[in-house]
């Protein structure tokens, strides 16, 4: 029984590695038999994971998002992360607090001793150096606007932006959503607003979405190489560092976001990944700073920023051995 439940771990981690696992790589990484394979698959169904047979001349399996959420399993480092993510989590976003506690509850009590230690030193108090234009934005506002956002979905929502008292009503604003980005503190949407036919940035504590959305659109190119690129162009004059590089991490956005600093742009690829552009007074500076973030990284340019970070690899090396 020990191993049998140790074998489905070991199968339920390497779905949650990868999209698709051809049936035969299944069995080989766990050395048993494609008949043992199919199943322990039926015993991950029967217990609540939606593992999807896949077609194609190898026959494979998927783990799919369920209705409901099931037991996921962590390793040490992934553990520790969403501890800490955990801590820090209402930093920018409001409305979680409670859950966010209870999940760090649940998370420690099922954890080996070993790991409850290493989180019980880790008692993290977040000292914010922008705390003076830091906004929170509530987490039913970022899932409302990310949700259309994916859909590609029409966005309506009331914009409380500063007006005069004379001023009359504004109706709603009707948005094509494309970019959900955090700039020095705060998070913003940019968008195609079809009332004035023309790209916009919103604020999005000052954002209440309506439903339900509209109709879905045909996402626009933006006027510039880049949502990183075009951020800076609005606020320019803000940044005089004279580096400015981008990366792909491995992270949430909202987690990167609370690190980044001041002239920051995170934007969302995915609910795991994030597109980062950092500016630095030298390109060996800057890529040290990307090298801060504690997950995986792909530095996308420019070529100064990786011929940087190639030279301060071959400085590390040297330096440890």
């Amino acid at each position: 029984m020990s191993e049998t439940s140790a074998r489905l771990l070991a199968l339920l981690s390497l779905l949650q590695a990868r999209r698709d696992w051809p049936g035969q790589l299944l069995a080989d990484r766990l050395e048993v038999s494609p008949r043992t394979v199919r199943r322990d698959v039926d015993r991950l169904r029967d217990l609540g994971y939606p593992v999807r047979a896949t077609k194609g001349p190898d026959g494979g399996y998927r783990l799919d998002a369920g209705a409901d959420l099931p037991p996921l399993l962590f390793d040490d480092d992934q553990a520790i992360a969403v501890a800490v993510a955990l801590q820090t989590a209402t930093t920018t976003v409001t409305g979680i607090e409670e859950g966010a506690l209870r999940a760090l509850a649940t998370v420690r009590q099922v954890m080996p001793a070993r790991l409850r230690q290493r989180v019980d030193a880790l008692q993290v108090t977040t000292v914010d150096r922008y705390a003076h234009r830091r906004t929170t934005v509530d987490s039913d506002q970022l899932i409302a606007i990310g949700t259309a956002l994916r859909a590609n979905e029409v966005l309506r929502f009331d914009y409380a932006a500063p007006r005069t008292a004379d001023e009359e009503w504004v109706p709603p604003r009707k948005v094509e959503p494309h970019h959900l980005v955090t700039w020095g503190g705060r998070w913003y949407l940019v968008g195609w607003d079809l009332d004035r036919n023309d790209w916009r940035t919103f604020r999005v504590d000052r954002m209440t979405p309506k439903t339900p959305t509209g109709p879905r659109f045909a996402p626009r190119e933006l006027p510039a190489p880049d949502v990183a690129t075009y951020i800076s162009s609005k606020f320019r004059g803000q940044d005089r560092n004279p580096c400015r590089g981008e990366a792909i991490l491995q992270a949430k956005a909202s987690d990167i976001a609370q690190w980044a600093g001041h002239g920051a742009v995170v934007e969302e690829l995915t609910p795991t990944s994030c597109r980062l552009a950092l500016s630095g007074w030298s390109w060996t500076g800057l890529a040290a700073t990307f090298g801060m973030f504690e997950c995986d990284l792909e530095f996308v340019g420019p070529q100064e920023l990786k011929d940087a970070a190639t030279q301060l690899a071959a400085r590390y090396r040297e330096a440890a051995s």
